[in-house]
């Protein structure tokens, strides 16, 4: 299988906690490929006190990154970024100063590993109104979904979708997280699945976390979760 679509990745050197270096991004890129990846969209962070990335800088970054690369063969490149849902985020969001996947059709959303957000629900409905679907990164690694789903059925009712970091599979961020993934797999809970990567080294758990996830849920499935919806996210015609 190949033709993925990786929207969740953060090669853009030195914005973040991804990679640090040029050489770090062309490894991963170069790696991604290697395993059947055609499209690798860069998703830097945007979370105040952590990263403070905004829309402009990560603009020049990226298509400075592109000017150089453009004459490798790579994967098709382009830009989005995981927002971190806190009050900055929704002024962003407000002043169209957010960075939603190529197509503006949808938005990667993160939150609090520790505590569920009380009310995003009434957030996430207010994105929909503007036209953007948010995505939620690796559900599997909040605690509050460790044990059971049910807290993400009213973010799905109004139209919230969900993003497997399919290095969780491979234990990659601990034991609880695998378990949830695992789970959530089962229960169809995810829309897509996407790799994460933060340094060249994971692009080597990525691959043995595809074979994984291609035993957990089937050759049709896997090819789903890897390419088809995500492509269609991109492209505006996944309806879940």
């Amino acid at each position: 299988m190949s033709g993925y679509v990786d929207l969740h990745c953060h090669y853009v050197p030195g914005v973040d906690d991804g990679v640090r270096t040029l050489d770090e991004s062309l490894r991963v890129l170069s790696a991604l490929q290697a395993i059947g990846y055609t499209e690798v969209v860069a998703t830097p962070h945007i979370r105040t006190a952590m990263f403070e990335n905004r829309k402009p800088g990560l603009e020049k970054a990226f298509a400075e990154l592109v000017s150089i690369v453009s004459a490798q063969k790579l994967p098709r490149l382009s830009l989005a970024a995981e927002h971190f849902c806190d009050d900055v985020f929704f002024n962003l969001l407000a002043s169209d100063q957010v960075l939603p996947y190529r197509g503006a059709h949808t938005i990667l959303i993160e939150f609090r590993y520790e505590a569920w957000p009380r009310k995003i629900e009434e957030q996430l409905f207010r994105m929909q109104v503007k036209g953007l679907r948010p995505l939620i990164a690796h559900p599997e690694r909040y605690n509050a979904l460790f044990d059971r789903t049910d807290p993400l059925d009213p973010l799905l009712e109004v139209g919230a979708m969900t993003l497997l970091d399919t290095m969780s599979l491979m234990g990659k961020y601990g034991d609880r997280p695998r378990r949830a993934a695992e789970r959530m797999l089962e229960e169809g809970a995810y829309d897509a699945a996407c790799s994460d990567t933060h340094r060249p080294e994971d692009v080597d758990v990525m691959a043995k976390a595809i074979e994984r996830l291609r035993a957990l849920v089937g050759k049709e499935e896997c090819q789903a979760l890897l390419s088809d919806r995500p492509r269609g996210m991109l492209d505006g015609t996944y309806d879940p």
